[in-house]
């Protein structure tokens, strides 16, 4: 091929691989905006970018550098000549919301999480885990190690879920169920989700002692203390009986093919007659459509990268997915995508 078999790339392709190269840019901007409370200090009505500065203890001409740039990534509206209030979405920067997305954030913007991302064409050429090599542990391992980083890992999981934790109850028939154990499920927000919406149900929480420590204020919070118990465990190990449903969400994507099938195979050990495991994850295409299936942005296949050079996990196809709940001795009875919070489906296996 030549240069003049090439077609000329359009403005919109250039546009799309600058954007791109200055992504790593934008997410930081979001992490400085973070650091210096700047929601909080800006609010919902106009205020001006002195103002914020002087709150902010920084110079007032680098703030004003900084709202703009915010309000060309559709975080602020500049409503006057340095005057500047947040958009809807903007807002959920702002760490004293309920529905903030600020731990989320502060959690993918971190330097732990980053660094690793430095190695991913090692990891392509290897399969090995980069995280590992640059920090000489594994994730998990680092985060035991770090409580504040872990702390901040469980809030970014706990608002990661708080979608699903609205969709979920509505789009499954908990009804017939009578007791349902959530598996890694962190500080409890999709269980109480599930658990407010469904009142005869009562439930527990399998995860690490690190895993669990916002459990108790998520389960005080939402009145649930004679319902649902927290059970500190390895599901690796093994997984707690007495329940006839057992949830997982955003947990098999950490691991390898092999460790999945193993925290499925002890759920299935434990599973009575009738019972059921629903898996909450994205399920990827058998080809990509970028016109029907990358609805996220391609958000759901960076995720897939992620959990290559971090976790060493990977997100999975329907394929996949059943291939893994065979070897648990499962099979996948249904996919349904829950519509109210894509790009997750629900995944139903029963024993086989």
């Amino acid at each position: 091929m030549t240069h003049s078999d090439v077609r000329a790339a359009s403005t919109a392709d250039h546009e799309l691989i600058v954007r791109l190269a200055f992504g790593s840019m934008a997410a930081q901007t979001l992490r400085a905006a973070l650091r210096l409370r700047v929601m909080e200090l800006v609010g919902d009505a106009p205020r001006r970018a002195a103002d914020v500065a002087a709150d902010a203890g920084t110079e007032s001409l680098p703030m004003t550098r900084l709202l703009r740039a915010m309000t060309a990534l559709g975080l602020l509206t500049e409503h006057a000549p340095g005057a500047f209030a947040a958009t809807p979405a903007g807002a959920l920067l702002d760490s004293g919301r309920p529905d903030s997305l600020a731990s989320f954030v502060r959690m993918f913007t971190e330097p732990t999480i980053v660094r690793a991302w430095e190695h991913l064409d090692d990891s392509i050429r290897t399969g090995e885990i980069a995280f590992d090599r640059v920090f000489g542990t594994d994730f998990f391992s680092h985060l035991a190690q770090h409580p504040e980083l872990s702390a901040e890992f469980n809030a970014a999981m706990g608002q990661a879920v708080s979608g699903a934790a609205a969709a979920l109850p509505y789009a499954f028939d908990f009804g017939r169920f009578s007791t349902v154990t959530d598996v890694g499920g962190g500080n409890g927000t999709l269980l109480a989700g599930v658990l407010d919406a469904h009142p005869g149900l009562t439930g527990a929480v399998l995860d690490t002692a690190e895993g669990l420590s916002e459990a108790p204020r998520t389960l005080e919070r939402h009145g649930l203390h004679g319902r649902c118990s927290l059970i500190a465990g390895d599901f690796f190990r093994s997984v707690p009986g007495g329940s006839d449903l057992y949830l997982m969400k955003s947990v098999l994507h950490d691991w390898t093919d092999d460790q999945a099938v193993a925290i499925l195979s002890n759920c299935r050990k434990v599973l009575p007659p009738g019972g059921l495991v629903l898996i909450v994850e994205p399920v990827l295409p058998e080809v990509v459509d970028t016109g029907a299936d990358v609805t996220d942005g391609g958000i759901t296949y960076l995720s897939d990268l992620n959990m290559l050079v971090n976790v060493g996990g990977r997100e999975r196809t329907r394929k996949d997915f059943q291939d893994v709940c065979r070897r648990a001795g499962l099979s996948l009875t249904s996919v349904t995508l829950l519509t109210d919070a894509a790009p997750f489906s629900l995944i139903e296996a029963a024993p086989c």
